[in-house]
């Protein structure tokens, strides 16, 4: 989840609330950081405030849907009624006025995922923690742990992660891994994955020039190895 506002209180609240609610959270504090976070990690909603610096809110949600149809719901304040038609016009799934009681816009991110689907990388309640060597996944609380450490994740990197682990010891091809990881209206880019795994790889790999669990499979793209150990066993491919 992204969540995108210039006032610092607002985004640490947010961020902390939401994250206590399961979800991950990066924040931005102007338009310019928020398509660049949008861009690099890929998140499953965007709470959006409409007043912010640099690039404006309205156009910030403008070159997002030219991305796909990454729910948004829009932060508005009082006097801003004109902003918040516009936005809705323009296919904002939501607005919430400021100020809100978190706990109504929790219950407003449900409602639009809901209607949305099955979103990639969301809390998964009914899961069990998923372990590998060091590491344990925990698939509700989207939280990665290497002993008592908590390794921070993006929204991007829980979502490739999870789609790695989902589909253990199966080769995945690129395209395959994008849209498990970030939808079915992803834009198919292969270094976007590449890039992603790159990233992953630096958090949960030994030596990530060596990988043990991330492993590529030359002609076809990745594959999951949870022990670490020997070649992905022959199976049919995605």
């Amino acid at each position: 989840m992204l969540v995108v506002d210039d006032e610092p209180m607002v985004r640490e609240v947010l961020a902390r609330y939401l994250a206590k609610e399961g979800y991950s959270v990066d924040t931005a504090e102007d338009g310019d950081s928020a398509l660049r976070s949008f861009a690099d990690d890929s998140p499953d909603i965007v709470l959006l405030d409409l007043m912010l610096p640099r690039i404006d809110g309205l156009e910030v949600f403008r070159r997002i849907r030219e991305l796909g149809q990454t729910p948004v719901i829009m932060l508005t304040a009082k006097g801003e009624e004109t902003d918040r038609v516009v936005g809705l016009e323009l296919g904002a799934d939501d607005y919430v006025g400021k100020p809100f009681d978190p706990r109504e816009l929790v219950a407003r991110i449900d409602a639009v995922l809901r209607r949305r689907g099955p979103v990639p990388g969301a809390p998964d309640p009914g899961a069990d923690a998923f372990r590998f060597g060091d590491f344990e996944l925990d698939l509700h609380l989207r939280r990665l742990r290497r002993a008592d450490n908590t390794i921070a994740l993006s929204s991007g990197e829980f979502a490739l992660l999870h789609a790695l682990v989902r589909h253990a010891n199966r080769p995945l091809k690129r395209e395959r891994l994008l849209e498990l990881a970030r939808g079915d209206d992803a834009d198919i880019n292969d270094r976007a994955i590449d890039v992603q795994v790159y990233r992953l790889r630096r958090l949960v790999e030994p030596d990530p020039a060596r990988p043990r669990y991330i492993q590529t499979v030359w002609g076809v793209g990745y594959v999951f190895v949870p022990d670490g150990n020997g070649r992905p066993a022959a199976q049919e491919r995605a």
